[in-house]
């Protein structure tokens, strides 16, 4: 079996407000999207990252790309959400996979992402029956909201116990994945559609650092992340 990255970067980024997708927001003086591309094709398991664009994407020609080689294959064939993106991306690829290989799907604004976390989730999920993603277990007290959105109100406390927070890469099988999120387009995470199939994927403890920029005080985060990360 070969290992690839399928990186859905097709989305418009609503949240962070911006003029532009976030994956093309500037971080430390290059693209979001290059930060986390650049941890994906340093990573020697994997044999392609492909990156699934919108078709009218006409900011990626832009930028230049040729550092990462043939390995970085762009595709554009992303949806109008990312289950829509992830589901296109593997159909997109069903010519050069095998439907036993391993897809490792990661989401276009985790730029913090380290080999070393890819290389843990890929070792400890290789020889498991269903699949993997990166998890932190969830810490803080959490609660439930009630009314508007104008004013939330405390519903209830919801017990932390066995919580965990998914993160990406989420990896599994190309086939089965495929099949998986053709049964449950609605799903928010690959994660979710496996386990539409009543299978239960393995949580591999990854750590806070591999942050999702979701808004725009993540940007100055995940900078801080880069800058810091080889300091003793």
């Amino acid at each position: 079996m070969s290992y690839y990255a399928l990186v859905p970067a097709a989305g418009s980024g609503a949240r962070m407000g911006g003029a532009q997708p976030k994956q093309y927001l500037p971080l430390l003086g290059q693209p979001v999207l290059r930060h986390t591309l650049a941890a994906l094709c340093a990573v020697p398991e994997l044999a392609a990252v492909f990156v699934v664009l919108a078709p009218d994407d006409e900011v990626w020609d832009s930028h230049d790309w040729s550092i990462f080689g043939e390995r970085l294959i762009p595709l554009r064939c992303g949806g109008d959400s990312r289950a829509a993106s992830v589901t296109n991306g593997l159909r997109a690829i069903q010519g050069r996979v095998d439907s036993e290989d391993w897809v490792l799907v990661h989401d276009a604004a985790r730029a913090c992402l380290t080999v070393a976390q890819t290389q843990k989730l890929i070792a400890q999920v290789d020889s498991d029956p269903v699949g993997g993603i990166l998890a932190i277990p969830v810490a803080d007290t959490l609660k439930r909201a009630i009314g508007e959105d104008a004013e939330p109100r405390i519903e209830t406390t919801v017990p932390r116990d066995a919580l965990w927070q998914a993160q990406t890469p989420q990896m599994f099988r190309h086939g089965q994945l495929l099949q998986a999120l053709e049964w449950c387009p609605s799903v928010t995470d690959e994660a979710s559609a496996i386990e539409f199939l009543g299978l239960r994927p393995r949580l591999v403890a990854g750590d806070a650092t591999n942050l999702k920029i979701t808004y725009p005080l993540d940007l100055q985060l995940a900078a801080w992340i880069l800058e810091n990360r080889d300091k003793p």
